[in-house]
């Protein structure tokens, strides 16, 4: 008798635990397509998007042109980043899936340290040589490599991450992001360019900084891609 409720009490376990790691990631489409719309009107509420009557989407839903066009790296990071998502491509709507042209410039063109809090991200190089990484959860292992073109390097889901140009030339690469809506926390920015800002005592302490320093990094313009 206690064999048969032990085994019925993780059996409730293992489906929960299946529930809620399925209901972390974008729900699979009860349908053909989804397409994202901003009026409610003849629409039904999906995945925090308005669907279009499916009897009225258009090939443009589902495309986009100019992804061949470089980006503007003329910033302080000296690279860009441009997603195609959901809010880019209305069809993806539900299909949790998305893609990002990241351009570098040369000679320390960087995708600063990063999250995506809602995607595992892949991407290729294209043109020049990327050193990307990402850190493990504690005890924060760094695991890293220098890319060239062809090479293909994949960033798990919620961890911190980077590339960075080491060529003199520029660099060009893709990314796919198993999210419509991945999302993005830039390291510095959240927690030196955050609004309202963190109070600086607990950064001073956190980061083991002099509190003049914490205000000086708070009171700069942090660029985001």
């Amino acid at each position: 008798m206690e064999g048969s409720r032990f085994l019925a009490a993780s059996a409730v376990l293992v489906l929960a635990l299946a529930f809620s790691m399925a209901s972390a990631y974008d729900p699979s489409p009860l349908q053909d397509f989804c397409v994202a719309m901003n009026d409610p009107k003849n629409a039904v509420f999906v995945n925090g998007k308005f669907c279009k009557n499916p009897n009225l989407t258009v090939v443009d839903d589902f495309s986009f042109s100019g992804l061949n066009i470089p980006g503007n790296t003329e910033n302080r990071v000296r690279s860009n980043v441009t997603l195609l998502n959901v809010d880019r491509i209305p069809g993806l709507n539900t299909l949790g899936i998305s893609l990002a042209r990241l351009d570098f410039a040369p000679n320390g063109g960087l995708n600063p340290p990063h999250i995506h809090p809602r995607a595992t991200e892949i991407l290729v190089v294209i043109e020049g040589t990327l050193y990307v990484g990402f850190v493990t959860s504690n005890p924060n292992r760094l695991i890293t490599k220098v890319l060239y073109p062809g090479d293909v390097f994949v960033f798990p889901i919620g961890l911190i991450h980077f590339q960075f140009n080491v060529g003199k030339k520029n660099a060009v690469a893709f990314a796919g992001l198993s999210s419509q809506n991945p999302g993005v926390i830039t390291i510095a920015n959240a927690v030196f360019g955050s609004n309202p800002s963190i109070n600086p005592d607990v950064l001073a302490k956190a980061f083991q900084l002099d509190k003049n320093v914490v205000t000086s990094l708070q009171k700069l313009f942090w660029d985001s891609n």
